[in-house]
């Protein structure tokens, strides 16, 4: 036999380290699939939990939107007045309807004061003005 020629026992010690080779090569595979596969379930398990939270908010009502805190009316008795005018109006009025509502002397300076203290309300969103000079309750 030649240096070239293996014997029967090189050939099989050969074999024998491939088998190993391939074992370990299976055995560390083994151990990824293992891995992936514990990757593959806490997946699972974190979409369920998605998918119950999900149908969970869907299952909810819808949230009323905040209600905007009252206007604060201003402390004047002026004020209790007009709106006691527009509590028994039944159409918006101008400053002048409303100073002779308020049985007040139809004076420029008395209906001056009127307008005024009606855009102070109109600022505080109390009153609204849908026309220049015109004043009314807002609608809900």
């Amino acid at each position: 036999m030649s240096g070239s020629e293996l014997t029967l026992g090189a050939v099989l010690a050969r074999l024998e380290e491939q088998e190993r080779e391939i074992a370990a090569q299976a055995e560390a595979t083994r151990g990824r699939i293992a891995e992936l596969a514990a990757q593959l379930e806490e997946f699972d398990r974190v979409a369920e939990e998605v998918r119950i939270t999900r149908k969970t908010l869907l299952a909810l009502p819808d949230p009323s939107p905040p209600t905007p805190p009252a206007a604060k009316l201003p402390d004047h008795p002026a004020y209790r007045q007009i709106m006691a005018v527009f509590a028994a109006a039944d159409a918006p009025l101008r400053a002048r309807a409303v100073c002779e509502a308020m049985d007040l002397e139809i004076t420029p300076s008395n209906v001056n004061n009127v307008r005024l203290k009606l855009k102070r309300l109109v600022e505080r969103g109390i009153l609204i003005e849908p026309e220049q000079g015109l004043f009314t309750q807002p609608r809900p």
